[in-house]
């Protein structure tokens, strides 16, 4: 049996695609070339290897088996490219990041298939923890990058020599509150509420903004749990137990049943920074993963109640 390897991306198109037509499209051929790469394949092979549908095209058992070895060899060849990039070309590597869920889950890991195609010599591990572990990792040479949050309204802090900021993004701190707290026509008087705050781990920004907002608002308001996950603070709040202040991106992609979001004056605004040492012995794909980062984050709007 002598199989043509160029004709496997046919097979591995129609497959991914589920129809000659919509392969086409993504191999940018005719439509007949495709059915013919296909048929040239089958005598190589000596057996059917698609079988047309009233719905699309789909795969015999040998035509699986075939698409299957055909991901081998396309995930083979793009490790081998990888490996042949002239060292005058972009920097390779792993690069660690260490940061904290709501930026990780919602603006980063989402960019690292897009990533991994346009750049695969360029590889992330990826750290959660929280953000005194991240600073020390960082500190210890065991994070490249660190993801850090900040409330926007702090004094911001000599860093150590070498060690840089770059700021990501600023987001709106919102307000939530059990649905049915105000109405329409209600001005947000947070002393008027009559609900707590709920307490939230002191290591975060969160905790900063808070202290801020009480001494700013009324320092009458109690504080009742402790909370350290955001799907925790929502929890608590459906259940009537109090009010919270939460940034915009920890609540992109969170079920809201049972809470209102609002926007409130003087809540100030979350900032998300990247911090990163610079200088001799840094590896240059740290600089590439930092554009990268940046460019993501650049990119992130806000949508959803509030």
């Amino acid at each position: 049996m002598q199989i043509d390897p160029r004709r496997l991306r046919f097979l591995l198109a129609v497959a991914r695609s589920g129809g000659v037509l919509a392969a086409a499209d993504d191999l940018r051929v005719t439509p007949s070339a495709v059915s013919q790469q296909l048929a040239r394949l089958e005598t190589e092979v000596g057996r059917p290897l698609v079988r047309r549908t009233s719905t699309g095209t789909v795969l015999t058992d040998a035509g699986l088996a075939l698409a299957e070895a055909a991901e081998d060899v396309e995930k083979t060849l793009s490790e081998v490219r990888a490996r042949l990039v002239d060292d005058g070309d972009e920097p390779g590597g792993t690069v660690r990041v260490g940061g904290f869920h709501s930026f990780l889950s919602q603006v980063l890991l989402p960019q690292i298939p897009a990533w991994r195609e346009g750049h695969p010599r360029l590889g992330f591990e990826i750290i959660e923890s929280t953000e005194e572990e991240t600073l020390r990792k960082l500190r210890a040479g065991e994070l490249d990058i660190a993801i850090l949050e900040l409330d926007a309204e702090e004094s911001q802090r000599k860093l150590p020599a070498r060690l840089t900021e770059t700021p990501l993004l600023d987001e709106p701190w919102k307000l939530v509150v059990p649905s049915g707290t105000i109405t329409a026509e209600d001005s947000v008087d947070l002393s008027r509420l009559g609900l707590p705050w709920l307490g939230v781990d002191p290591e975060g920004a969160g905790a900063n903004a808070l202290l801020r907002v009480r001494r700013a608002t009324s320092n009458q308001i109690p504080t009742v749990h402790r909370y350290t996950e955001t799907r925790t603070a929502l929890a608590l709040v459906a259940a009537g137990e109090g009010m919270a202040l939460v940034p915009s991106l920890a609540l992109q992609g969170i079920a809201q049943e049972g809470i209102e979001t609002l926007d409130v004056p003087g809540l100030g605004q979350r900032r998300i920074v990247l911090r990163r040492y610079e200088g001799r012995g840094v590896p240059k794909v740290v600089d590439v993963a930092t554009g990268l980062i940046r460019d993501a984050a650049a990119a992130v709007s806000f949508e959803g109640p509030g």
